[in-house]
Protein backbone atom coordinates (compact mmCIF):
# COMPACT_ATOMS: atom_id res chain seq x y z
CA UNK A 1 0.00 0.00 0.00
CA UNK A 2 1.27 3.48 -0.91
CA UNK A 3 2.33 5.16 2.33
CA UNK A 4 0.67 8.37 1.17
CA UNK A 5 -2.60 6.54 1.59
CA UNK A 6 -3.84 7.27 5.09
CA UNK A 7 -6.37 5.38 7.16
CA UNK A 8 -8.48 7.95 9.01
CA UNK A 9 -10.82 7.93 11.99
CA UNK A 10 -12.96 11.07 11.86
CA UNK A 11 -15.38 12.33 14.52
CA UNK A 12 -15.55 12.53 18.30
CA UNK A 13 -12.63 12.61 20.72
CA UNK A 14 -13.50 13.01 24.39
CA UNK A 15 -12.92 12.12 27.99
CA UNK A 16 -15.12 9.56 29.74
CA UNK A 17 -15.46 10.97 33.26
CA UNK A 18 -15.84 7.87 35.43
CA UNK A 19 -16.40 7.62 39.20
CA UNK A 20 -12.73 6.57 39.59
CA UNK A 21 -11.16 9.08 37.18
CA UNK A 22 -11.16 9.87 33.47
CA UNK A 23 -10.31 7.80 30.39
CA UNK A 24 -9.72 9.01 26.85
CA UNK A 25 -12.46 7.91 24.47
CA UNK A 26 -14.11 8.29 21.10
CA UNK A 27 -14.49 5.55 18.48
CA UNK A 28 -12.48 7.36 15.73
CA UNK A 29 -9.44 7.71 18.02
CA UNK A 30 -9.67 4.06 19.12
CA UNK A 31 -9.90 2.99 15.47
CA UNK A 32 -6.94 5.13 14.31
CA UNK A 33 -4.76 3.96 17.21
CA UNK A 34 -5.33 0.26 16.53
CA UNK A 35 -4.71 0.72 12.78
CA UNK A 36 -1.38 2.40 13.61
CA UNK A 37 -0.34 -0.63 15.70
CA UNK A 38 -0.43 -2.71 12.50
CA UNK A 39 2.11 -0.38 10.89
CA UNK A 40 -0.25 1.57 8.64
CA UNK A 41 -0.24 5.37 8.55
CA UNK A 42 -3.34 6.50 10.37
CA UNK A 43 -4.69 9.83 11.54
CA UNK A 44 -7.39 10.79 13.98
CA UNK A 45 -9.39 13.82 12.83
CA UNK A 46 -11.33 15.74 15.46
CA UNK A 47 -11.48 18.98 17.46
CA UNK A 48 -10.57 19.97 21.01
CA UNK A 49 -11.11 23.07 23.10
CA UNK A 50 -8.53 25.61 24.23
CA UNK A 51 -8.46 24.03 27.66
CA UNK A 52 -6.55 21.64 29.92
CA UNK A 53 -8.62 18.62 28.84
CA UNK A 54 -7.74 19.36 25.21
CA UNK A 55 -4.01 19.63 25.99
CA UNK A 56 -4.17 16.33 27.87
CA UNK A 57 -5.73 14.62 24.83
CA UNK A 58 -2.88 15.88 22.62
CA UNK A 59 -0.27 14.71 25.15
CA UNK A 60 -1.95 11.30 25.33
CA UNK A 61 -1.91 10.85 21.53
CA UNK A 62 1.70 12.04 21.37
CA UNK A 63 2.67 9.36 23.92
CA UNK A 64 0.95 6.79 21.71
CA UNK A 65 2.75 8.18 18.62
CA UNK A 66 -0.64 8.63 16.99
CA UNK A 67 -0.74 11.07 14.07
CA UNK A 68 -3.47 13.70 14.41
CA UNK A 69 -5.27 16.41 12.54
CA UNK A 70 -7.02 17.98 15.50
CA UNK A 71 -8.28 21.55 15.37
CA UNK A 72 -8.51 23.82 18.40
CA UNK A 73 -11.91 25.54 18.47
CA UNK A 74 -13.74 27.90 20.82
CA UNK A 75 -15.86 25.20 22.42
CA UNK A 76 -15.02 22.99 25.42
CA UNK A 77 -13.29 19.65 24.88
CA UNK A 78 -15.85 16.83 24.79
CA UNK A 79 -16.72 14.91 27.94
CA UNK A 80 -19.06 12.07 28.83
CA UNK A 81 -20.24 11.77 32.42
CA UNK A 82 -20.44 8.06 33.23
CA UNK A 83 -22.54 7.09 36.26
CA UNK A 84 -22.75 3.48 37.39
CA UNK A 85 -26.00 2.33 39.01
CA UNK A 86 -26.40 -0.15 41.89
CA UNK A 87 -26.35 -3.08 39.43
CA UNK A 88 -23.07 -1.93 37.85
CA UNK A 89 -24.81 -0.76 34.67
CA UNK A 90 -23.21 2.42 33.25
CA UNK A 91 -25.35 5.40 32.24
CA UNK A 92 -23.87 7.99 29.88
CA UNK A 93 -24.46 11.73 29.60
CA UNK A 94 -22.69 12.89 26.42
CA UNK A 95 -22.25 16.67 26.73
CA UNK A 96 -23.58 18.66 23.76
CA UNK A 97 -22.17 21.54 21.67
CA UNK A 98 -18.57 20.65 22.47
CA UNK A 99 -15.41 20.92 20.37
CA UNK A 100 -15.91 17.75 18.28
CA UNK A 101 -19.42 18.94 17.36
CA UNK A 102 -17.76 21.92 15.65
CA UNK A 103 -15.09 20.36 13.45
CA UNK A 104 -14.21 22.88 10.69
CA UNK A 105 -13.42 21.88 7.11
CA UNK A 106 -9.91 23.19 6.37
CA UNK A 107 -7.40 23.03 3.50
CA UNK A 108 -5.33 20.57 5.56
CA UNK A 109 -8.37 18.33 5.88
CA UNK A 110 -9.07 18.55 2.15
CA UNK A 111 -5.47 17.44 1.41
CA UNK A 112 -5.80 14.55 3.85
CA UNK A 113 -9.07 13.43 2.25
CA UNK A 114 -7.36 13.37 -1.16
CA UNK A 115 -4.71 10.94 0.16
CA UNK A 116 -6.99 8.70 2.27
CA UNK A 117 -7.58 5.08 1.26
CA UNK A 118 -9.87 4.16 4.18
CA UNK A 119 -11.95 6.19 6.62
CA UNK A 120 -14.15 5.17 9.53
CA UNK A 121 -16.99 7.43 10.67
CA UNK A 122 -20.09 7.03 12.83
CA UNK A 123 -23.44 8.63 13.58
CA UNK A 124 -22.59 10.38 16.88
CA UNK A 125 -20.22 12.97 15.38
CA UNK A 126 -22.95 13.92 12.90
CA UNK A 127 -25.42 15.12 15.54
CA UNK A 128 -24.36 18.75 14.90
CA UNK A 129 -24.63 20.26 11.40
CA UNK A 130 -21.05 21.67 11.50
CA UNK A 131 -19.26 18.34 11.96
CA UNK A 132 -21.83 16.54 9.79
CA UNK A 133 -21.06 18.89 6.89
CA UNK A 134 -17.30 18.41 7.39
CA UNK A 135 -17.57 14.61 7.48
CA UNK A 136 -19.72 14.57 4.33
CA UNK A 137 -17.26 16.86 2.52
CA UNK A 138 -14.36 14.58 3.54
CA UNK A 139 -16.20 11.50 2.21
CA UNK A 140 -17.07 13.24 -1.06
CA UNK A 141 -13.47 14.38 -1.70
CA UNK A 142 -11.90 10.98 -0.95
CA UNK A 143 -10.92 9.12 -4.13
CA UNK A 144 -13.22 6.33 -5.31
CA UNK A 145 -11.82 2.99 -6.36
CA UNK A 146 -11.64 -0.74 -5.68
CA UNK A 147 -9.22 -0.25 -2.77
CA UNK A 148 -10.94 2.79 -1.23
CA UNK A 149 -13.00 2.01 1.86
CA UNK A 150 -15.57 4.26 3.52
CA UNK A 151 -16.65 2.46 6.67
CA UNK A 152 -19.82 3.58 8.44
CA UNK A 153 -19.59 2.13 11.96
CA UNK A 154 -23.12 2.99 13.06
CA UNK A 155 -22.40 3.38 16.81
CA UNK A 156 -25.86 4.56 17.87
CA UNK A 157 -25.63 6.61 21.07
CA UNK A 158 -28.55 7.91 23.16
CA UNK A 159 -30.94 9.77 20.84
CA UNK A 160 -28.18 11.31 18.74
CA UNK A 161 -29.23 9.99 15.35
CA UNK A 162 -32.02 10.44 12.83
CA UNK A 163 -33.27 8.39 9.92
CA UNK A 164 -31.95 11.10 7.59
CA UNK A 165 -28.41 10.91 9.05
CA UNK A 166 -28.41 7.11 8.81
CA UNK A 167 -29.73 7.17 5.22
CA UNK A 168 -27.18 9.74 4.10
CA UNK A 169 -24.33 7.77 5.73
CA UNK A 170 -25.46 4.50 4.13
CA UNK A 171 -25.49 6.20 0.73
CA UNK A 172 -21.94 7.54 1.21
CA UNK A 173 -20.29 4.45 2.73
CA UNK A 174 -19.23 1.23 0.99
CA UNK A 175 -18.76 -0.85 4.17
CA UNK A 176 -21.38 -0.92 6.92
CA UNK A 177 -20.48 -2.13 10.42
CA UNK A 178 -23.42 -2.70 12.72
CA UNK A 179 -24.23 -4.81 15.77
CA UNK A 180 -27.33 -6.96 16.24
CA UNK A 181 -29.10 -4.44 18.53
CA UNK A 182 -28.40 -1.55 16.15
CA UNK A 183 -29.67 -3.64 13.23
CA UNK A 184 -33.02 -4.06 15.00
CA UNK A 185 -33.25 -0.27 15.57
CA UNK A 186 -32.24 0.59 12.00
CA UNK A 187 -34.64 -2.01 10.56
CA UNK A 188 -37.50 -0.52 12.57
CA UNK A 189 -36.65 2.98 11.31
CA UNK A 190 -36.39 1.78 7.70
CA UNK A 191 -39.47 -0.43 7.82
CA UNK A 192 -37.92 -3.92 7.65
CA UNK A 193 -39.24 -5.46 10.89
CA UNK A 194 -40.15 -9.12 11.27
CA UNK A 195 -37.55 -10.71 9.02
CA UNK A 196 -34.43 -12.46 10.31
CA UNK A 197 -31.12 -10.68 10.82
CA UNK A 198 -29.42 -12.22 7.79
CA UNK A 199 -32.23 -11.18 5.44
CA UNK A 200 -32.00 -7.63 6.79
CA UNK A 201 -28.27 -7.66 6.04
CA UNK A 202 -28.78 -8.88 2.47
CA UNK A 203 -31.39 -6.14 1.91
CA UNK A 204 -29.04 -3.39 3.15
CA UNK A 205 -26.08 -4.80 1.19
CA UNK A 206 -28.06 -4.75 -2.07
CA UNK A 207 -30.01 -1.52 -1.52
CA UNK A 208 -26.88 0.55 -0.80
CA UNK A 209 -24.54 -1.38 -3.18
CA UNK A 210 -22.11 -2.08 -0.33
CA UNK A 211 -18.78 -3.88 -0.76
CA UNK A 212 -19.27 -5.49 2.67
CA UNK A 213 -21.57 -5.53 5.66
CA UNK A 214 -20.07 -6.51 9.03
CA UNK A 215 -22.56 -7.71 11.65
CA UNK A 216 -21.33 -8.33 15.20
CA UNK A 217 -23.54 -10.28 17.61
CA UNK A 218 -21.55 -10.21 20.86
CA UNK A 219 -21.08 -13.72 22.26
CA UNK A 220 -23.06 -15.13 19.30
CA UNK A 221 -20.29 -14.51 16.79
CA UNK A 222 -19.93 -12.15 13.85
CA UNK A 223 -20.59 -12.14 10.11
CA UNK A 224 -19.11 -10.44 7.07
CA UNK A 225 -21.54 -10.31 4.14
CA UNK A 226 -20.25 -9.65 0.65
CA UNK A 227 -22.34 -9.99 -2.53
CA UNK A 228 -23.00 -13.75 -2.76
CA UNK A 229 -20.96 -14.81 0.26
CA UNK A 230 -20.94 -14.93 4.10
CA UNK A 231 -18.00 -15.32 6.49
CA UNK A 232 -18.96 -16.37 10.03
CA UNK A 233 -16.56 -16.57 12.99
CA UNK A 234 -17.50 -17.62 16.51
CA UNK A 235 -16.62 -15.35 19.44
CA UNK A 236 -13.84 -16.84 21.60
CA UNK A 237 -14.51 -17.23 25.32
CA UNK A 238 -12.13 -15.00 27.28
CA UNK A 239 -11.82 -13.46 30.75
CA UNK A 240 -13.35 -10.01 30.20
CA UNK A 241 -11.79 -6.97 31.89
CA UNK A 242 -14.11 -4.63 29.97
CA UNK A 243 -15.55 -4.42 26.46
CA UNK A 244 -14.69 -0.73 25.89
CA UNK A 245 -13.26 -0.17 22.42
CA UNK A 246 -13.47 -3.84 21.41
CA UNK A 247 -15.69 -3.04 18.42
CA UNK A 248 -13.31 -0.29 17.27
CA UNK A 249 -10.33 -2.68 17.47
CA UNK A 250 -12.33 -5.19 15.37
CA UNK A 251 -12.99 -2.61 12.62
CA UNK A 252 -9.39 -1.37 12.69
CA UNK A 253 -7.88 -4.86 12.47
CA UNK A 254 -10.27 -5.96 9.73
CA UNK A 255 -9.51 -2.98 7.48
CA UNK A 256 -5.75 -3.13 8.17
CA UNK A 257 -5.76 -6.81 7.14
CA UNK A 258 -7.78 -6.13 3.97
CA UNK A 259 -5.41 -3.28 3.01
CA UNK A 260 -2.46 -5.64 3.52
CA UNK A 261 -3.97 -8.12 1.07
CA UNK A 262 -5.55 -10.68 3.40
CA UNK A 263 -8.71 -12.51 2.32
CA UNK A 264 -12.01 -11.49 3.90
CA UNK A 265 -12.07 -14.66 6.01
CA UNK A 266 -8.46 -14.18 7.22
CA UNK A 267 -9.16 -10.51 8.02
CA UNK A 268 -12.37 -11.47 9.82
CA UNK A 269 -10.68 -14.15 11.95
CA UNK A 270 -7.85 -11.81 13.00
CA UNK A 271 -10.36 -9.02 13.81
CA UNK A 272 -12.28 -11.39 16.09
CA UNK A 273 -9.10 -12.49 17.89
CA UNK A 274 -7.86 -8.91 18.38
CA UNK A 275 -11.19 -7.67 19.72
CA UNK A 276 -11.32 -10.65 22.12
CA UNK A 277 -7.80 -9.74 23.28
CA UNK A 278 -8.83 -6.09 23.84
CA UNK A 279 -11.71 -7.34 26.04
CA UNK A 280 -9.14 -8.96 28.35
CA UNK A 281 -7.44 -5.59 28.96
CA UNK A 282 -8.72 -2.48 30.73
CA UNK A 283 -9.54 0.53 28.55
CA UNK A 284 -10.06 1.05 24.83
CA UNK A 285 -6.43 1.41 23.71
CA UNK A 286 -4.25 -1.41 25.05
CA UNK A 287 -1.14 -2.45 23.16
CA UNK A 288 -1.97 -5.46 20.98
CA UNK A 289 0.19 -8.55 21.64
CA UNK A 290 3.17 -9.21 19.34
CA UNK A 291 1.72 -12.62 18.48
CA UNK A 292 -1.42 -11.03 17.02
CA UNK A 293 0.50 -8.22 15.28
CA UNK A 294 2.74 -10.82 13.61
CA UNK A 295 -0.26 -12.45 11.95
CA UNK A 296 -0.37 -9.53 9.50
Amino acid sequence: MDQQNYVVGIGEVLWDILPDGKKIGGAPANFAYHVSQFGLRSQVVSAIGQDKLGSEIMDNFKDKRLETLIEQVEYPTGTVQVQVDANGIPCYDIKENVAWDNLPFTDRLRQLAESTCAVCFGSLAQRNVVSRTTINAFLDIMPDGDCQYKIFDVNLRQGFYTKEILCNSLERCNILKINDEELVTVSRLFGYPGIDLQDKCWILLAKYKLKMLILTCGVNGSYVFTPGNISFVETPKVEIADTVGAGDSFTATFIAAILKGKSINEAHRLAVDVSAYVCTKAGAMPEISTELLNRL
